[in-house]
């Protein structure tokens, strides 16, 4: 057995380990960040707020710090340890998650909000690097596949935590020690944000593995000057991997965000109801899509070279349809079933994506280019998908009645966007993988 097999032999229960840690604090951070997708109605009663200002609460707010300190959060991961900045992070999270159910005010939200934003921000770009070093190249597709099962896991919870705290509770404040009263949707942040202290502490369990294919020495960084250069040289690759994920993220967030709340105005739905179904669908249907996606781009490599781009451009081009008719149904059991594939294609470009990223990008690099990703997804997805579906309806289509049209018209534009955008880096993707020498596997 050479070395190389027998650390990855003796490294498997550590790597599966890891990603199973991992892989909470993932399906945590989409709880905590998107359970406000349920409770849109509430909010906006308590806080007097239109459409586009909920848009801003949810998606802006988050997004401010959660996209700029995620850039020097990943270059400090691309030197320092992995695992203590996701550990501090899901505590930091956690905390500002429990402070949104506290504040009383729409301002107080929003810099709370913004908090959340700040925690998960050191998450993605240090794990990603984690399991790009604990993971053979041939099964990254799969590892992160798994990984961002957390979306789909997390976005479903949040949907069914919302619901059914809302359900039980009702219209009723409760008055609790301490803190005073609280409004249901308060509880429910309250909720979800306590067991982050229990995350957080198993992610102290995880064991910082060796990072491969360095040309430095441990610890030294390359120069913010080089990593420049090295991504202008290959802007098109990047360029296509950043540009299409960002326009999926557009359409993900958009729709994630207000498709319940669809139902609810356009259907008579009531979100205790309505909120656990989509809830259930999203974690069936789109843990589905995240494996299927991995295990599609894994048998594809052994024929194409660009098999990880591929899946994204045929996510993009197959999502078109669905995304589209879904919320035009004409009756709300119509909609709910569109929301299958939709979901599922939702889910299934991710993973081979950052595989994408990573498999061309050199290991002192790679949590910096992963916090460069997150950065285009979520400024332009999480920080321009929700707002946009709240401008279409308050500014543009004429009120709270054409949610329907805004979020069917956010899929006719963004997803042909998003196909042609990743079939634009094919060809120098197929080329760099050919000559990529940084992973291992």
């Amino acid at each position: 057995m050479t070395p190389d097999a027998a650390h990855l032999s003796d490294s498997r229960p550590r790597a599966r380990w890891a990603l199973t840690v991992l892989l909470l604090a993932y399906i945590l951070s989409f709880i905590d960040r998107n359970v406000m997708a349920i409770l849109v109605g509430p909010i906006r009663k308590s806080f007097e707020i239109t459409d586009f200002q909920y848009g801003l609460l949810h998606g802006l707010a988050f997004t401010l710090f959660y996209t700029v300190l995620g850039l020097p959060i990943g270059r400090l991961a691309d030197r320092k340890s992995r695992r203590t900045i996701v550990g501090v992070g899901v505590l930091s999270w956690s905390v500002m998650t429990c402070v949104c159910g506290l504040v009383r005010s729409f301002g107080g939200l929003f810099v709370a909000r913004m908090g959340v934003g700040v925690g998960e921000a050191a998450l993605s770009p240090p794990a990603h690097s984690l399991l790009s070093d604990l993971f053979p190249a041939k099964l990254l597709p799969r590892a992160m596949s798994i990984f961002t099962l957390g979306i789909t896991i997390g976005g479903g919870m949040a949907y069914m935590i919302g619901g059914w705290v809302l359900g039980a509770v009702g219209d009723t404040e409760l008055l609790l020690p301490i803190v005073g009263s609280l409004e249901p949707w308060q509880l429910t942040f309250i909720l979800v944000g306590l067991p982050g202290f229990a995350v957080g502490a198993l992610v102290w369990t995880i064991r910082e593995p060796k990072r491969h294919g360095r040309t430095r020495a441990e610890g030294e960084g390359v120069p913010v000057r080089e990593v420049l250069r090295y991504f202008r040289t290959h802007a098109r690759l990047y360029g296509s991997i950043l540009g299409s994920v960002s326009m999926l993220s557009v359409l993900g967030y958009g729709t994630i965000t207000w498709y319940v709340e669809m139902l609810i105005r356009s259907f008579g739905a009531e979100a205790s109801q309505v909120g656990p179904k989509f809830g259930w669908i999203f974690i069936i249907a789109g843990s589905v899509g995240a494996l299927t996606g991995g295990l599609l781009a894994e048998r594809l490599s052994h024929r194409y070279p660009d098999a990880n781009m591929r899946v994204v451009v045929l996510a993009a081009l197959l999502w078109l349809v669905p995304g589209i008719l879904g919320p035009l149904m004409p009756t709300q059991q119509g909609a709910l079933w569109m929301a299958v594939p939709i979901l599922f294609l939702m889910s299934s470009y991710f993973g081979p994506a950052i595989a994408a990223l990573q498999t061309v990008t050199p290991n002192e690099m790679r949590a910096l280019a992963s916090a460069l990703l997150l950065f285009a997804a979520n400024l332009v997805g999480l920080g321009l998908g929700p707002p946009l579906v709240g401008a279409l309806t308050t500014h543009v289509l004429g009120g709270d009645n054409t949610l329907h049209i805004a979020l069917s018209g956010i899929a006719a534009v963004f997803a042909p966007l998003a196909a042609a955008t990743a079939a634009w880096g094919l060809p120098p993707y197929a080329r760099k993988r050919g000559q990529t020498p940084f992973q291992k596997g």
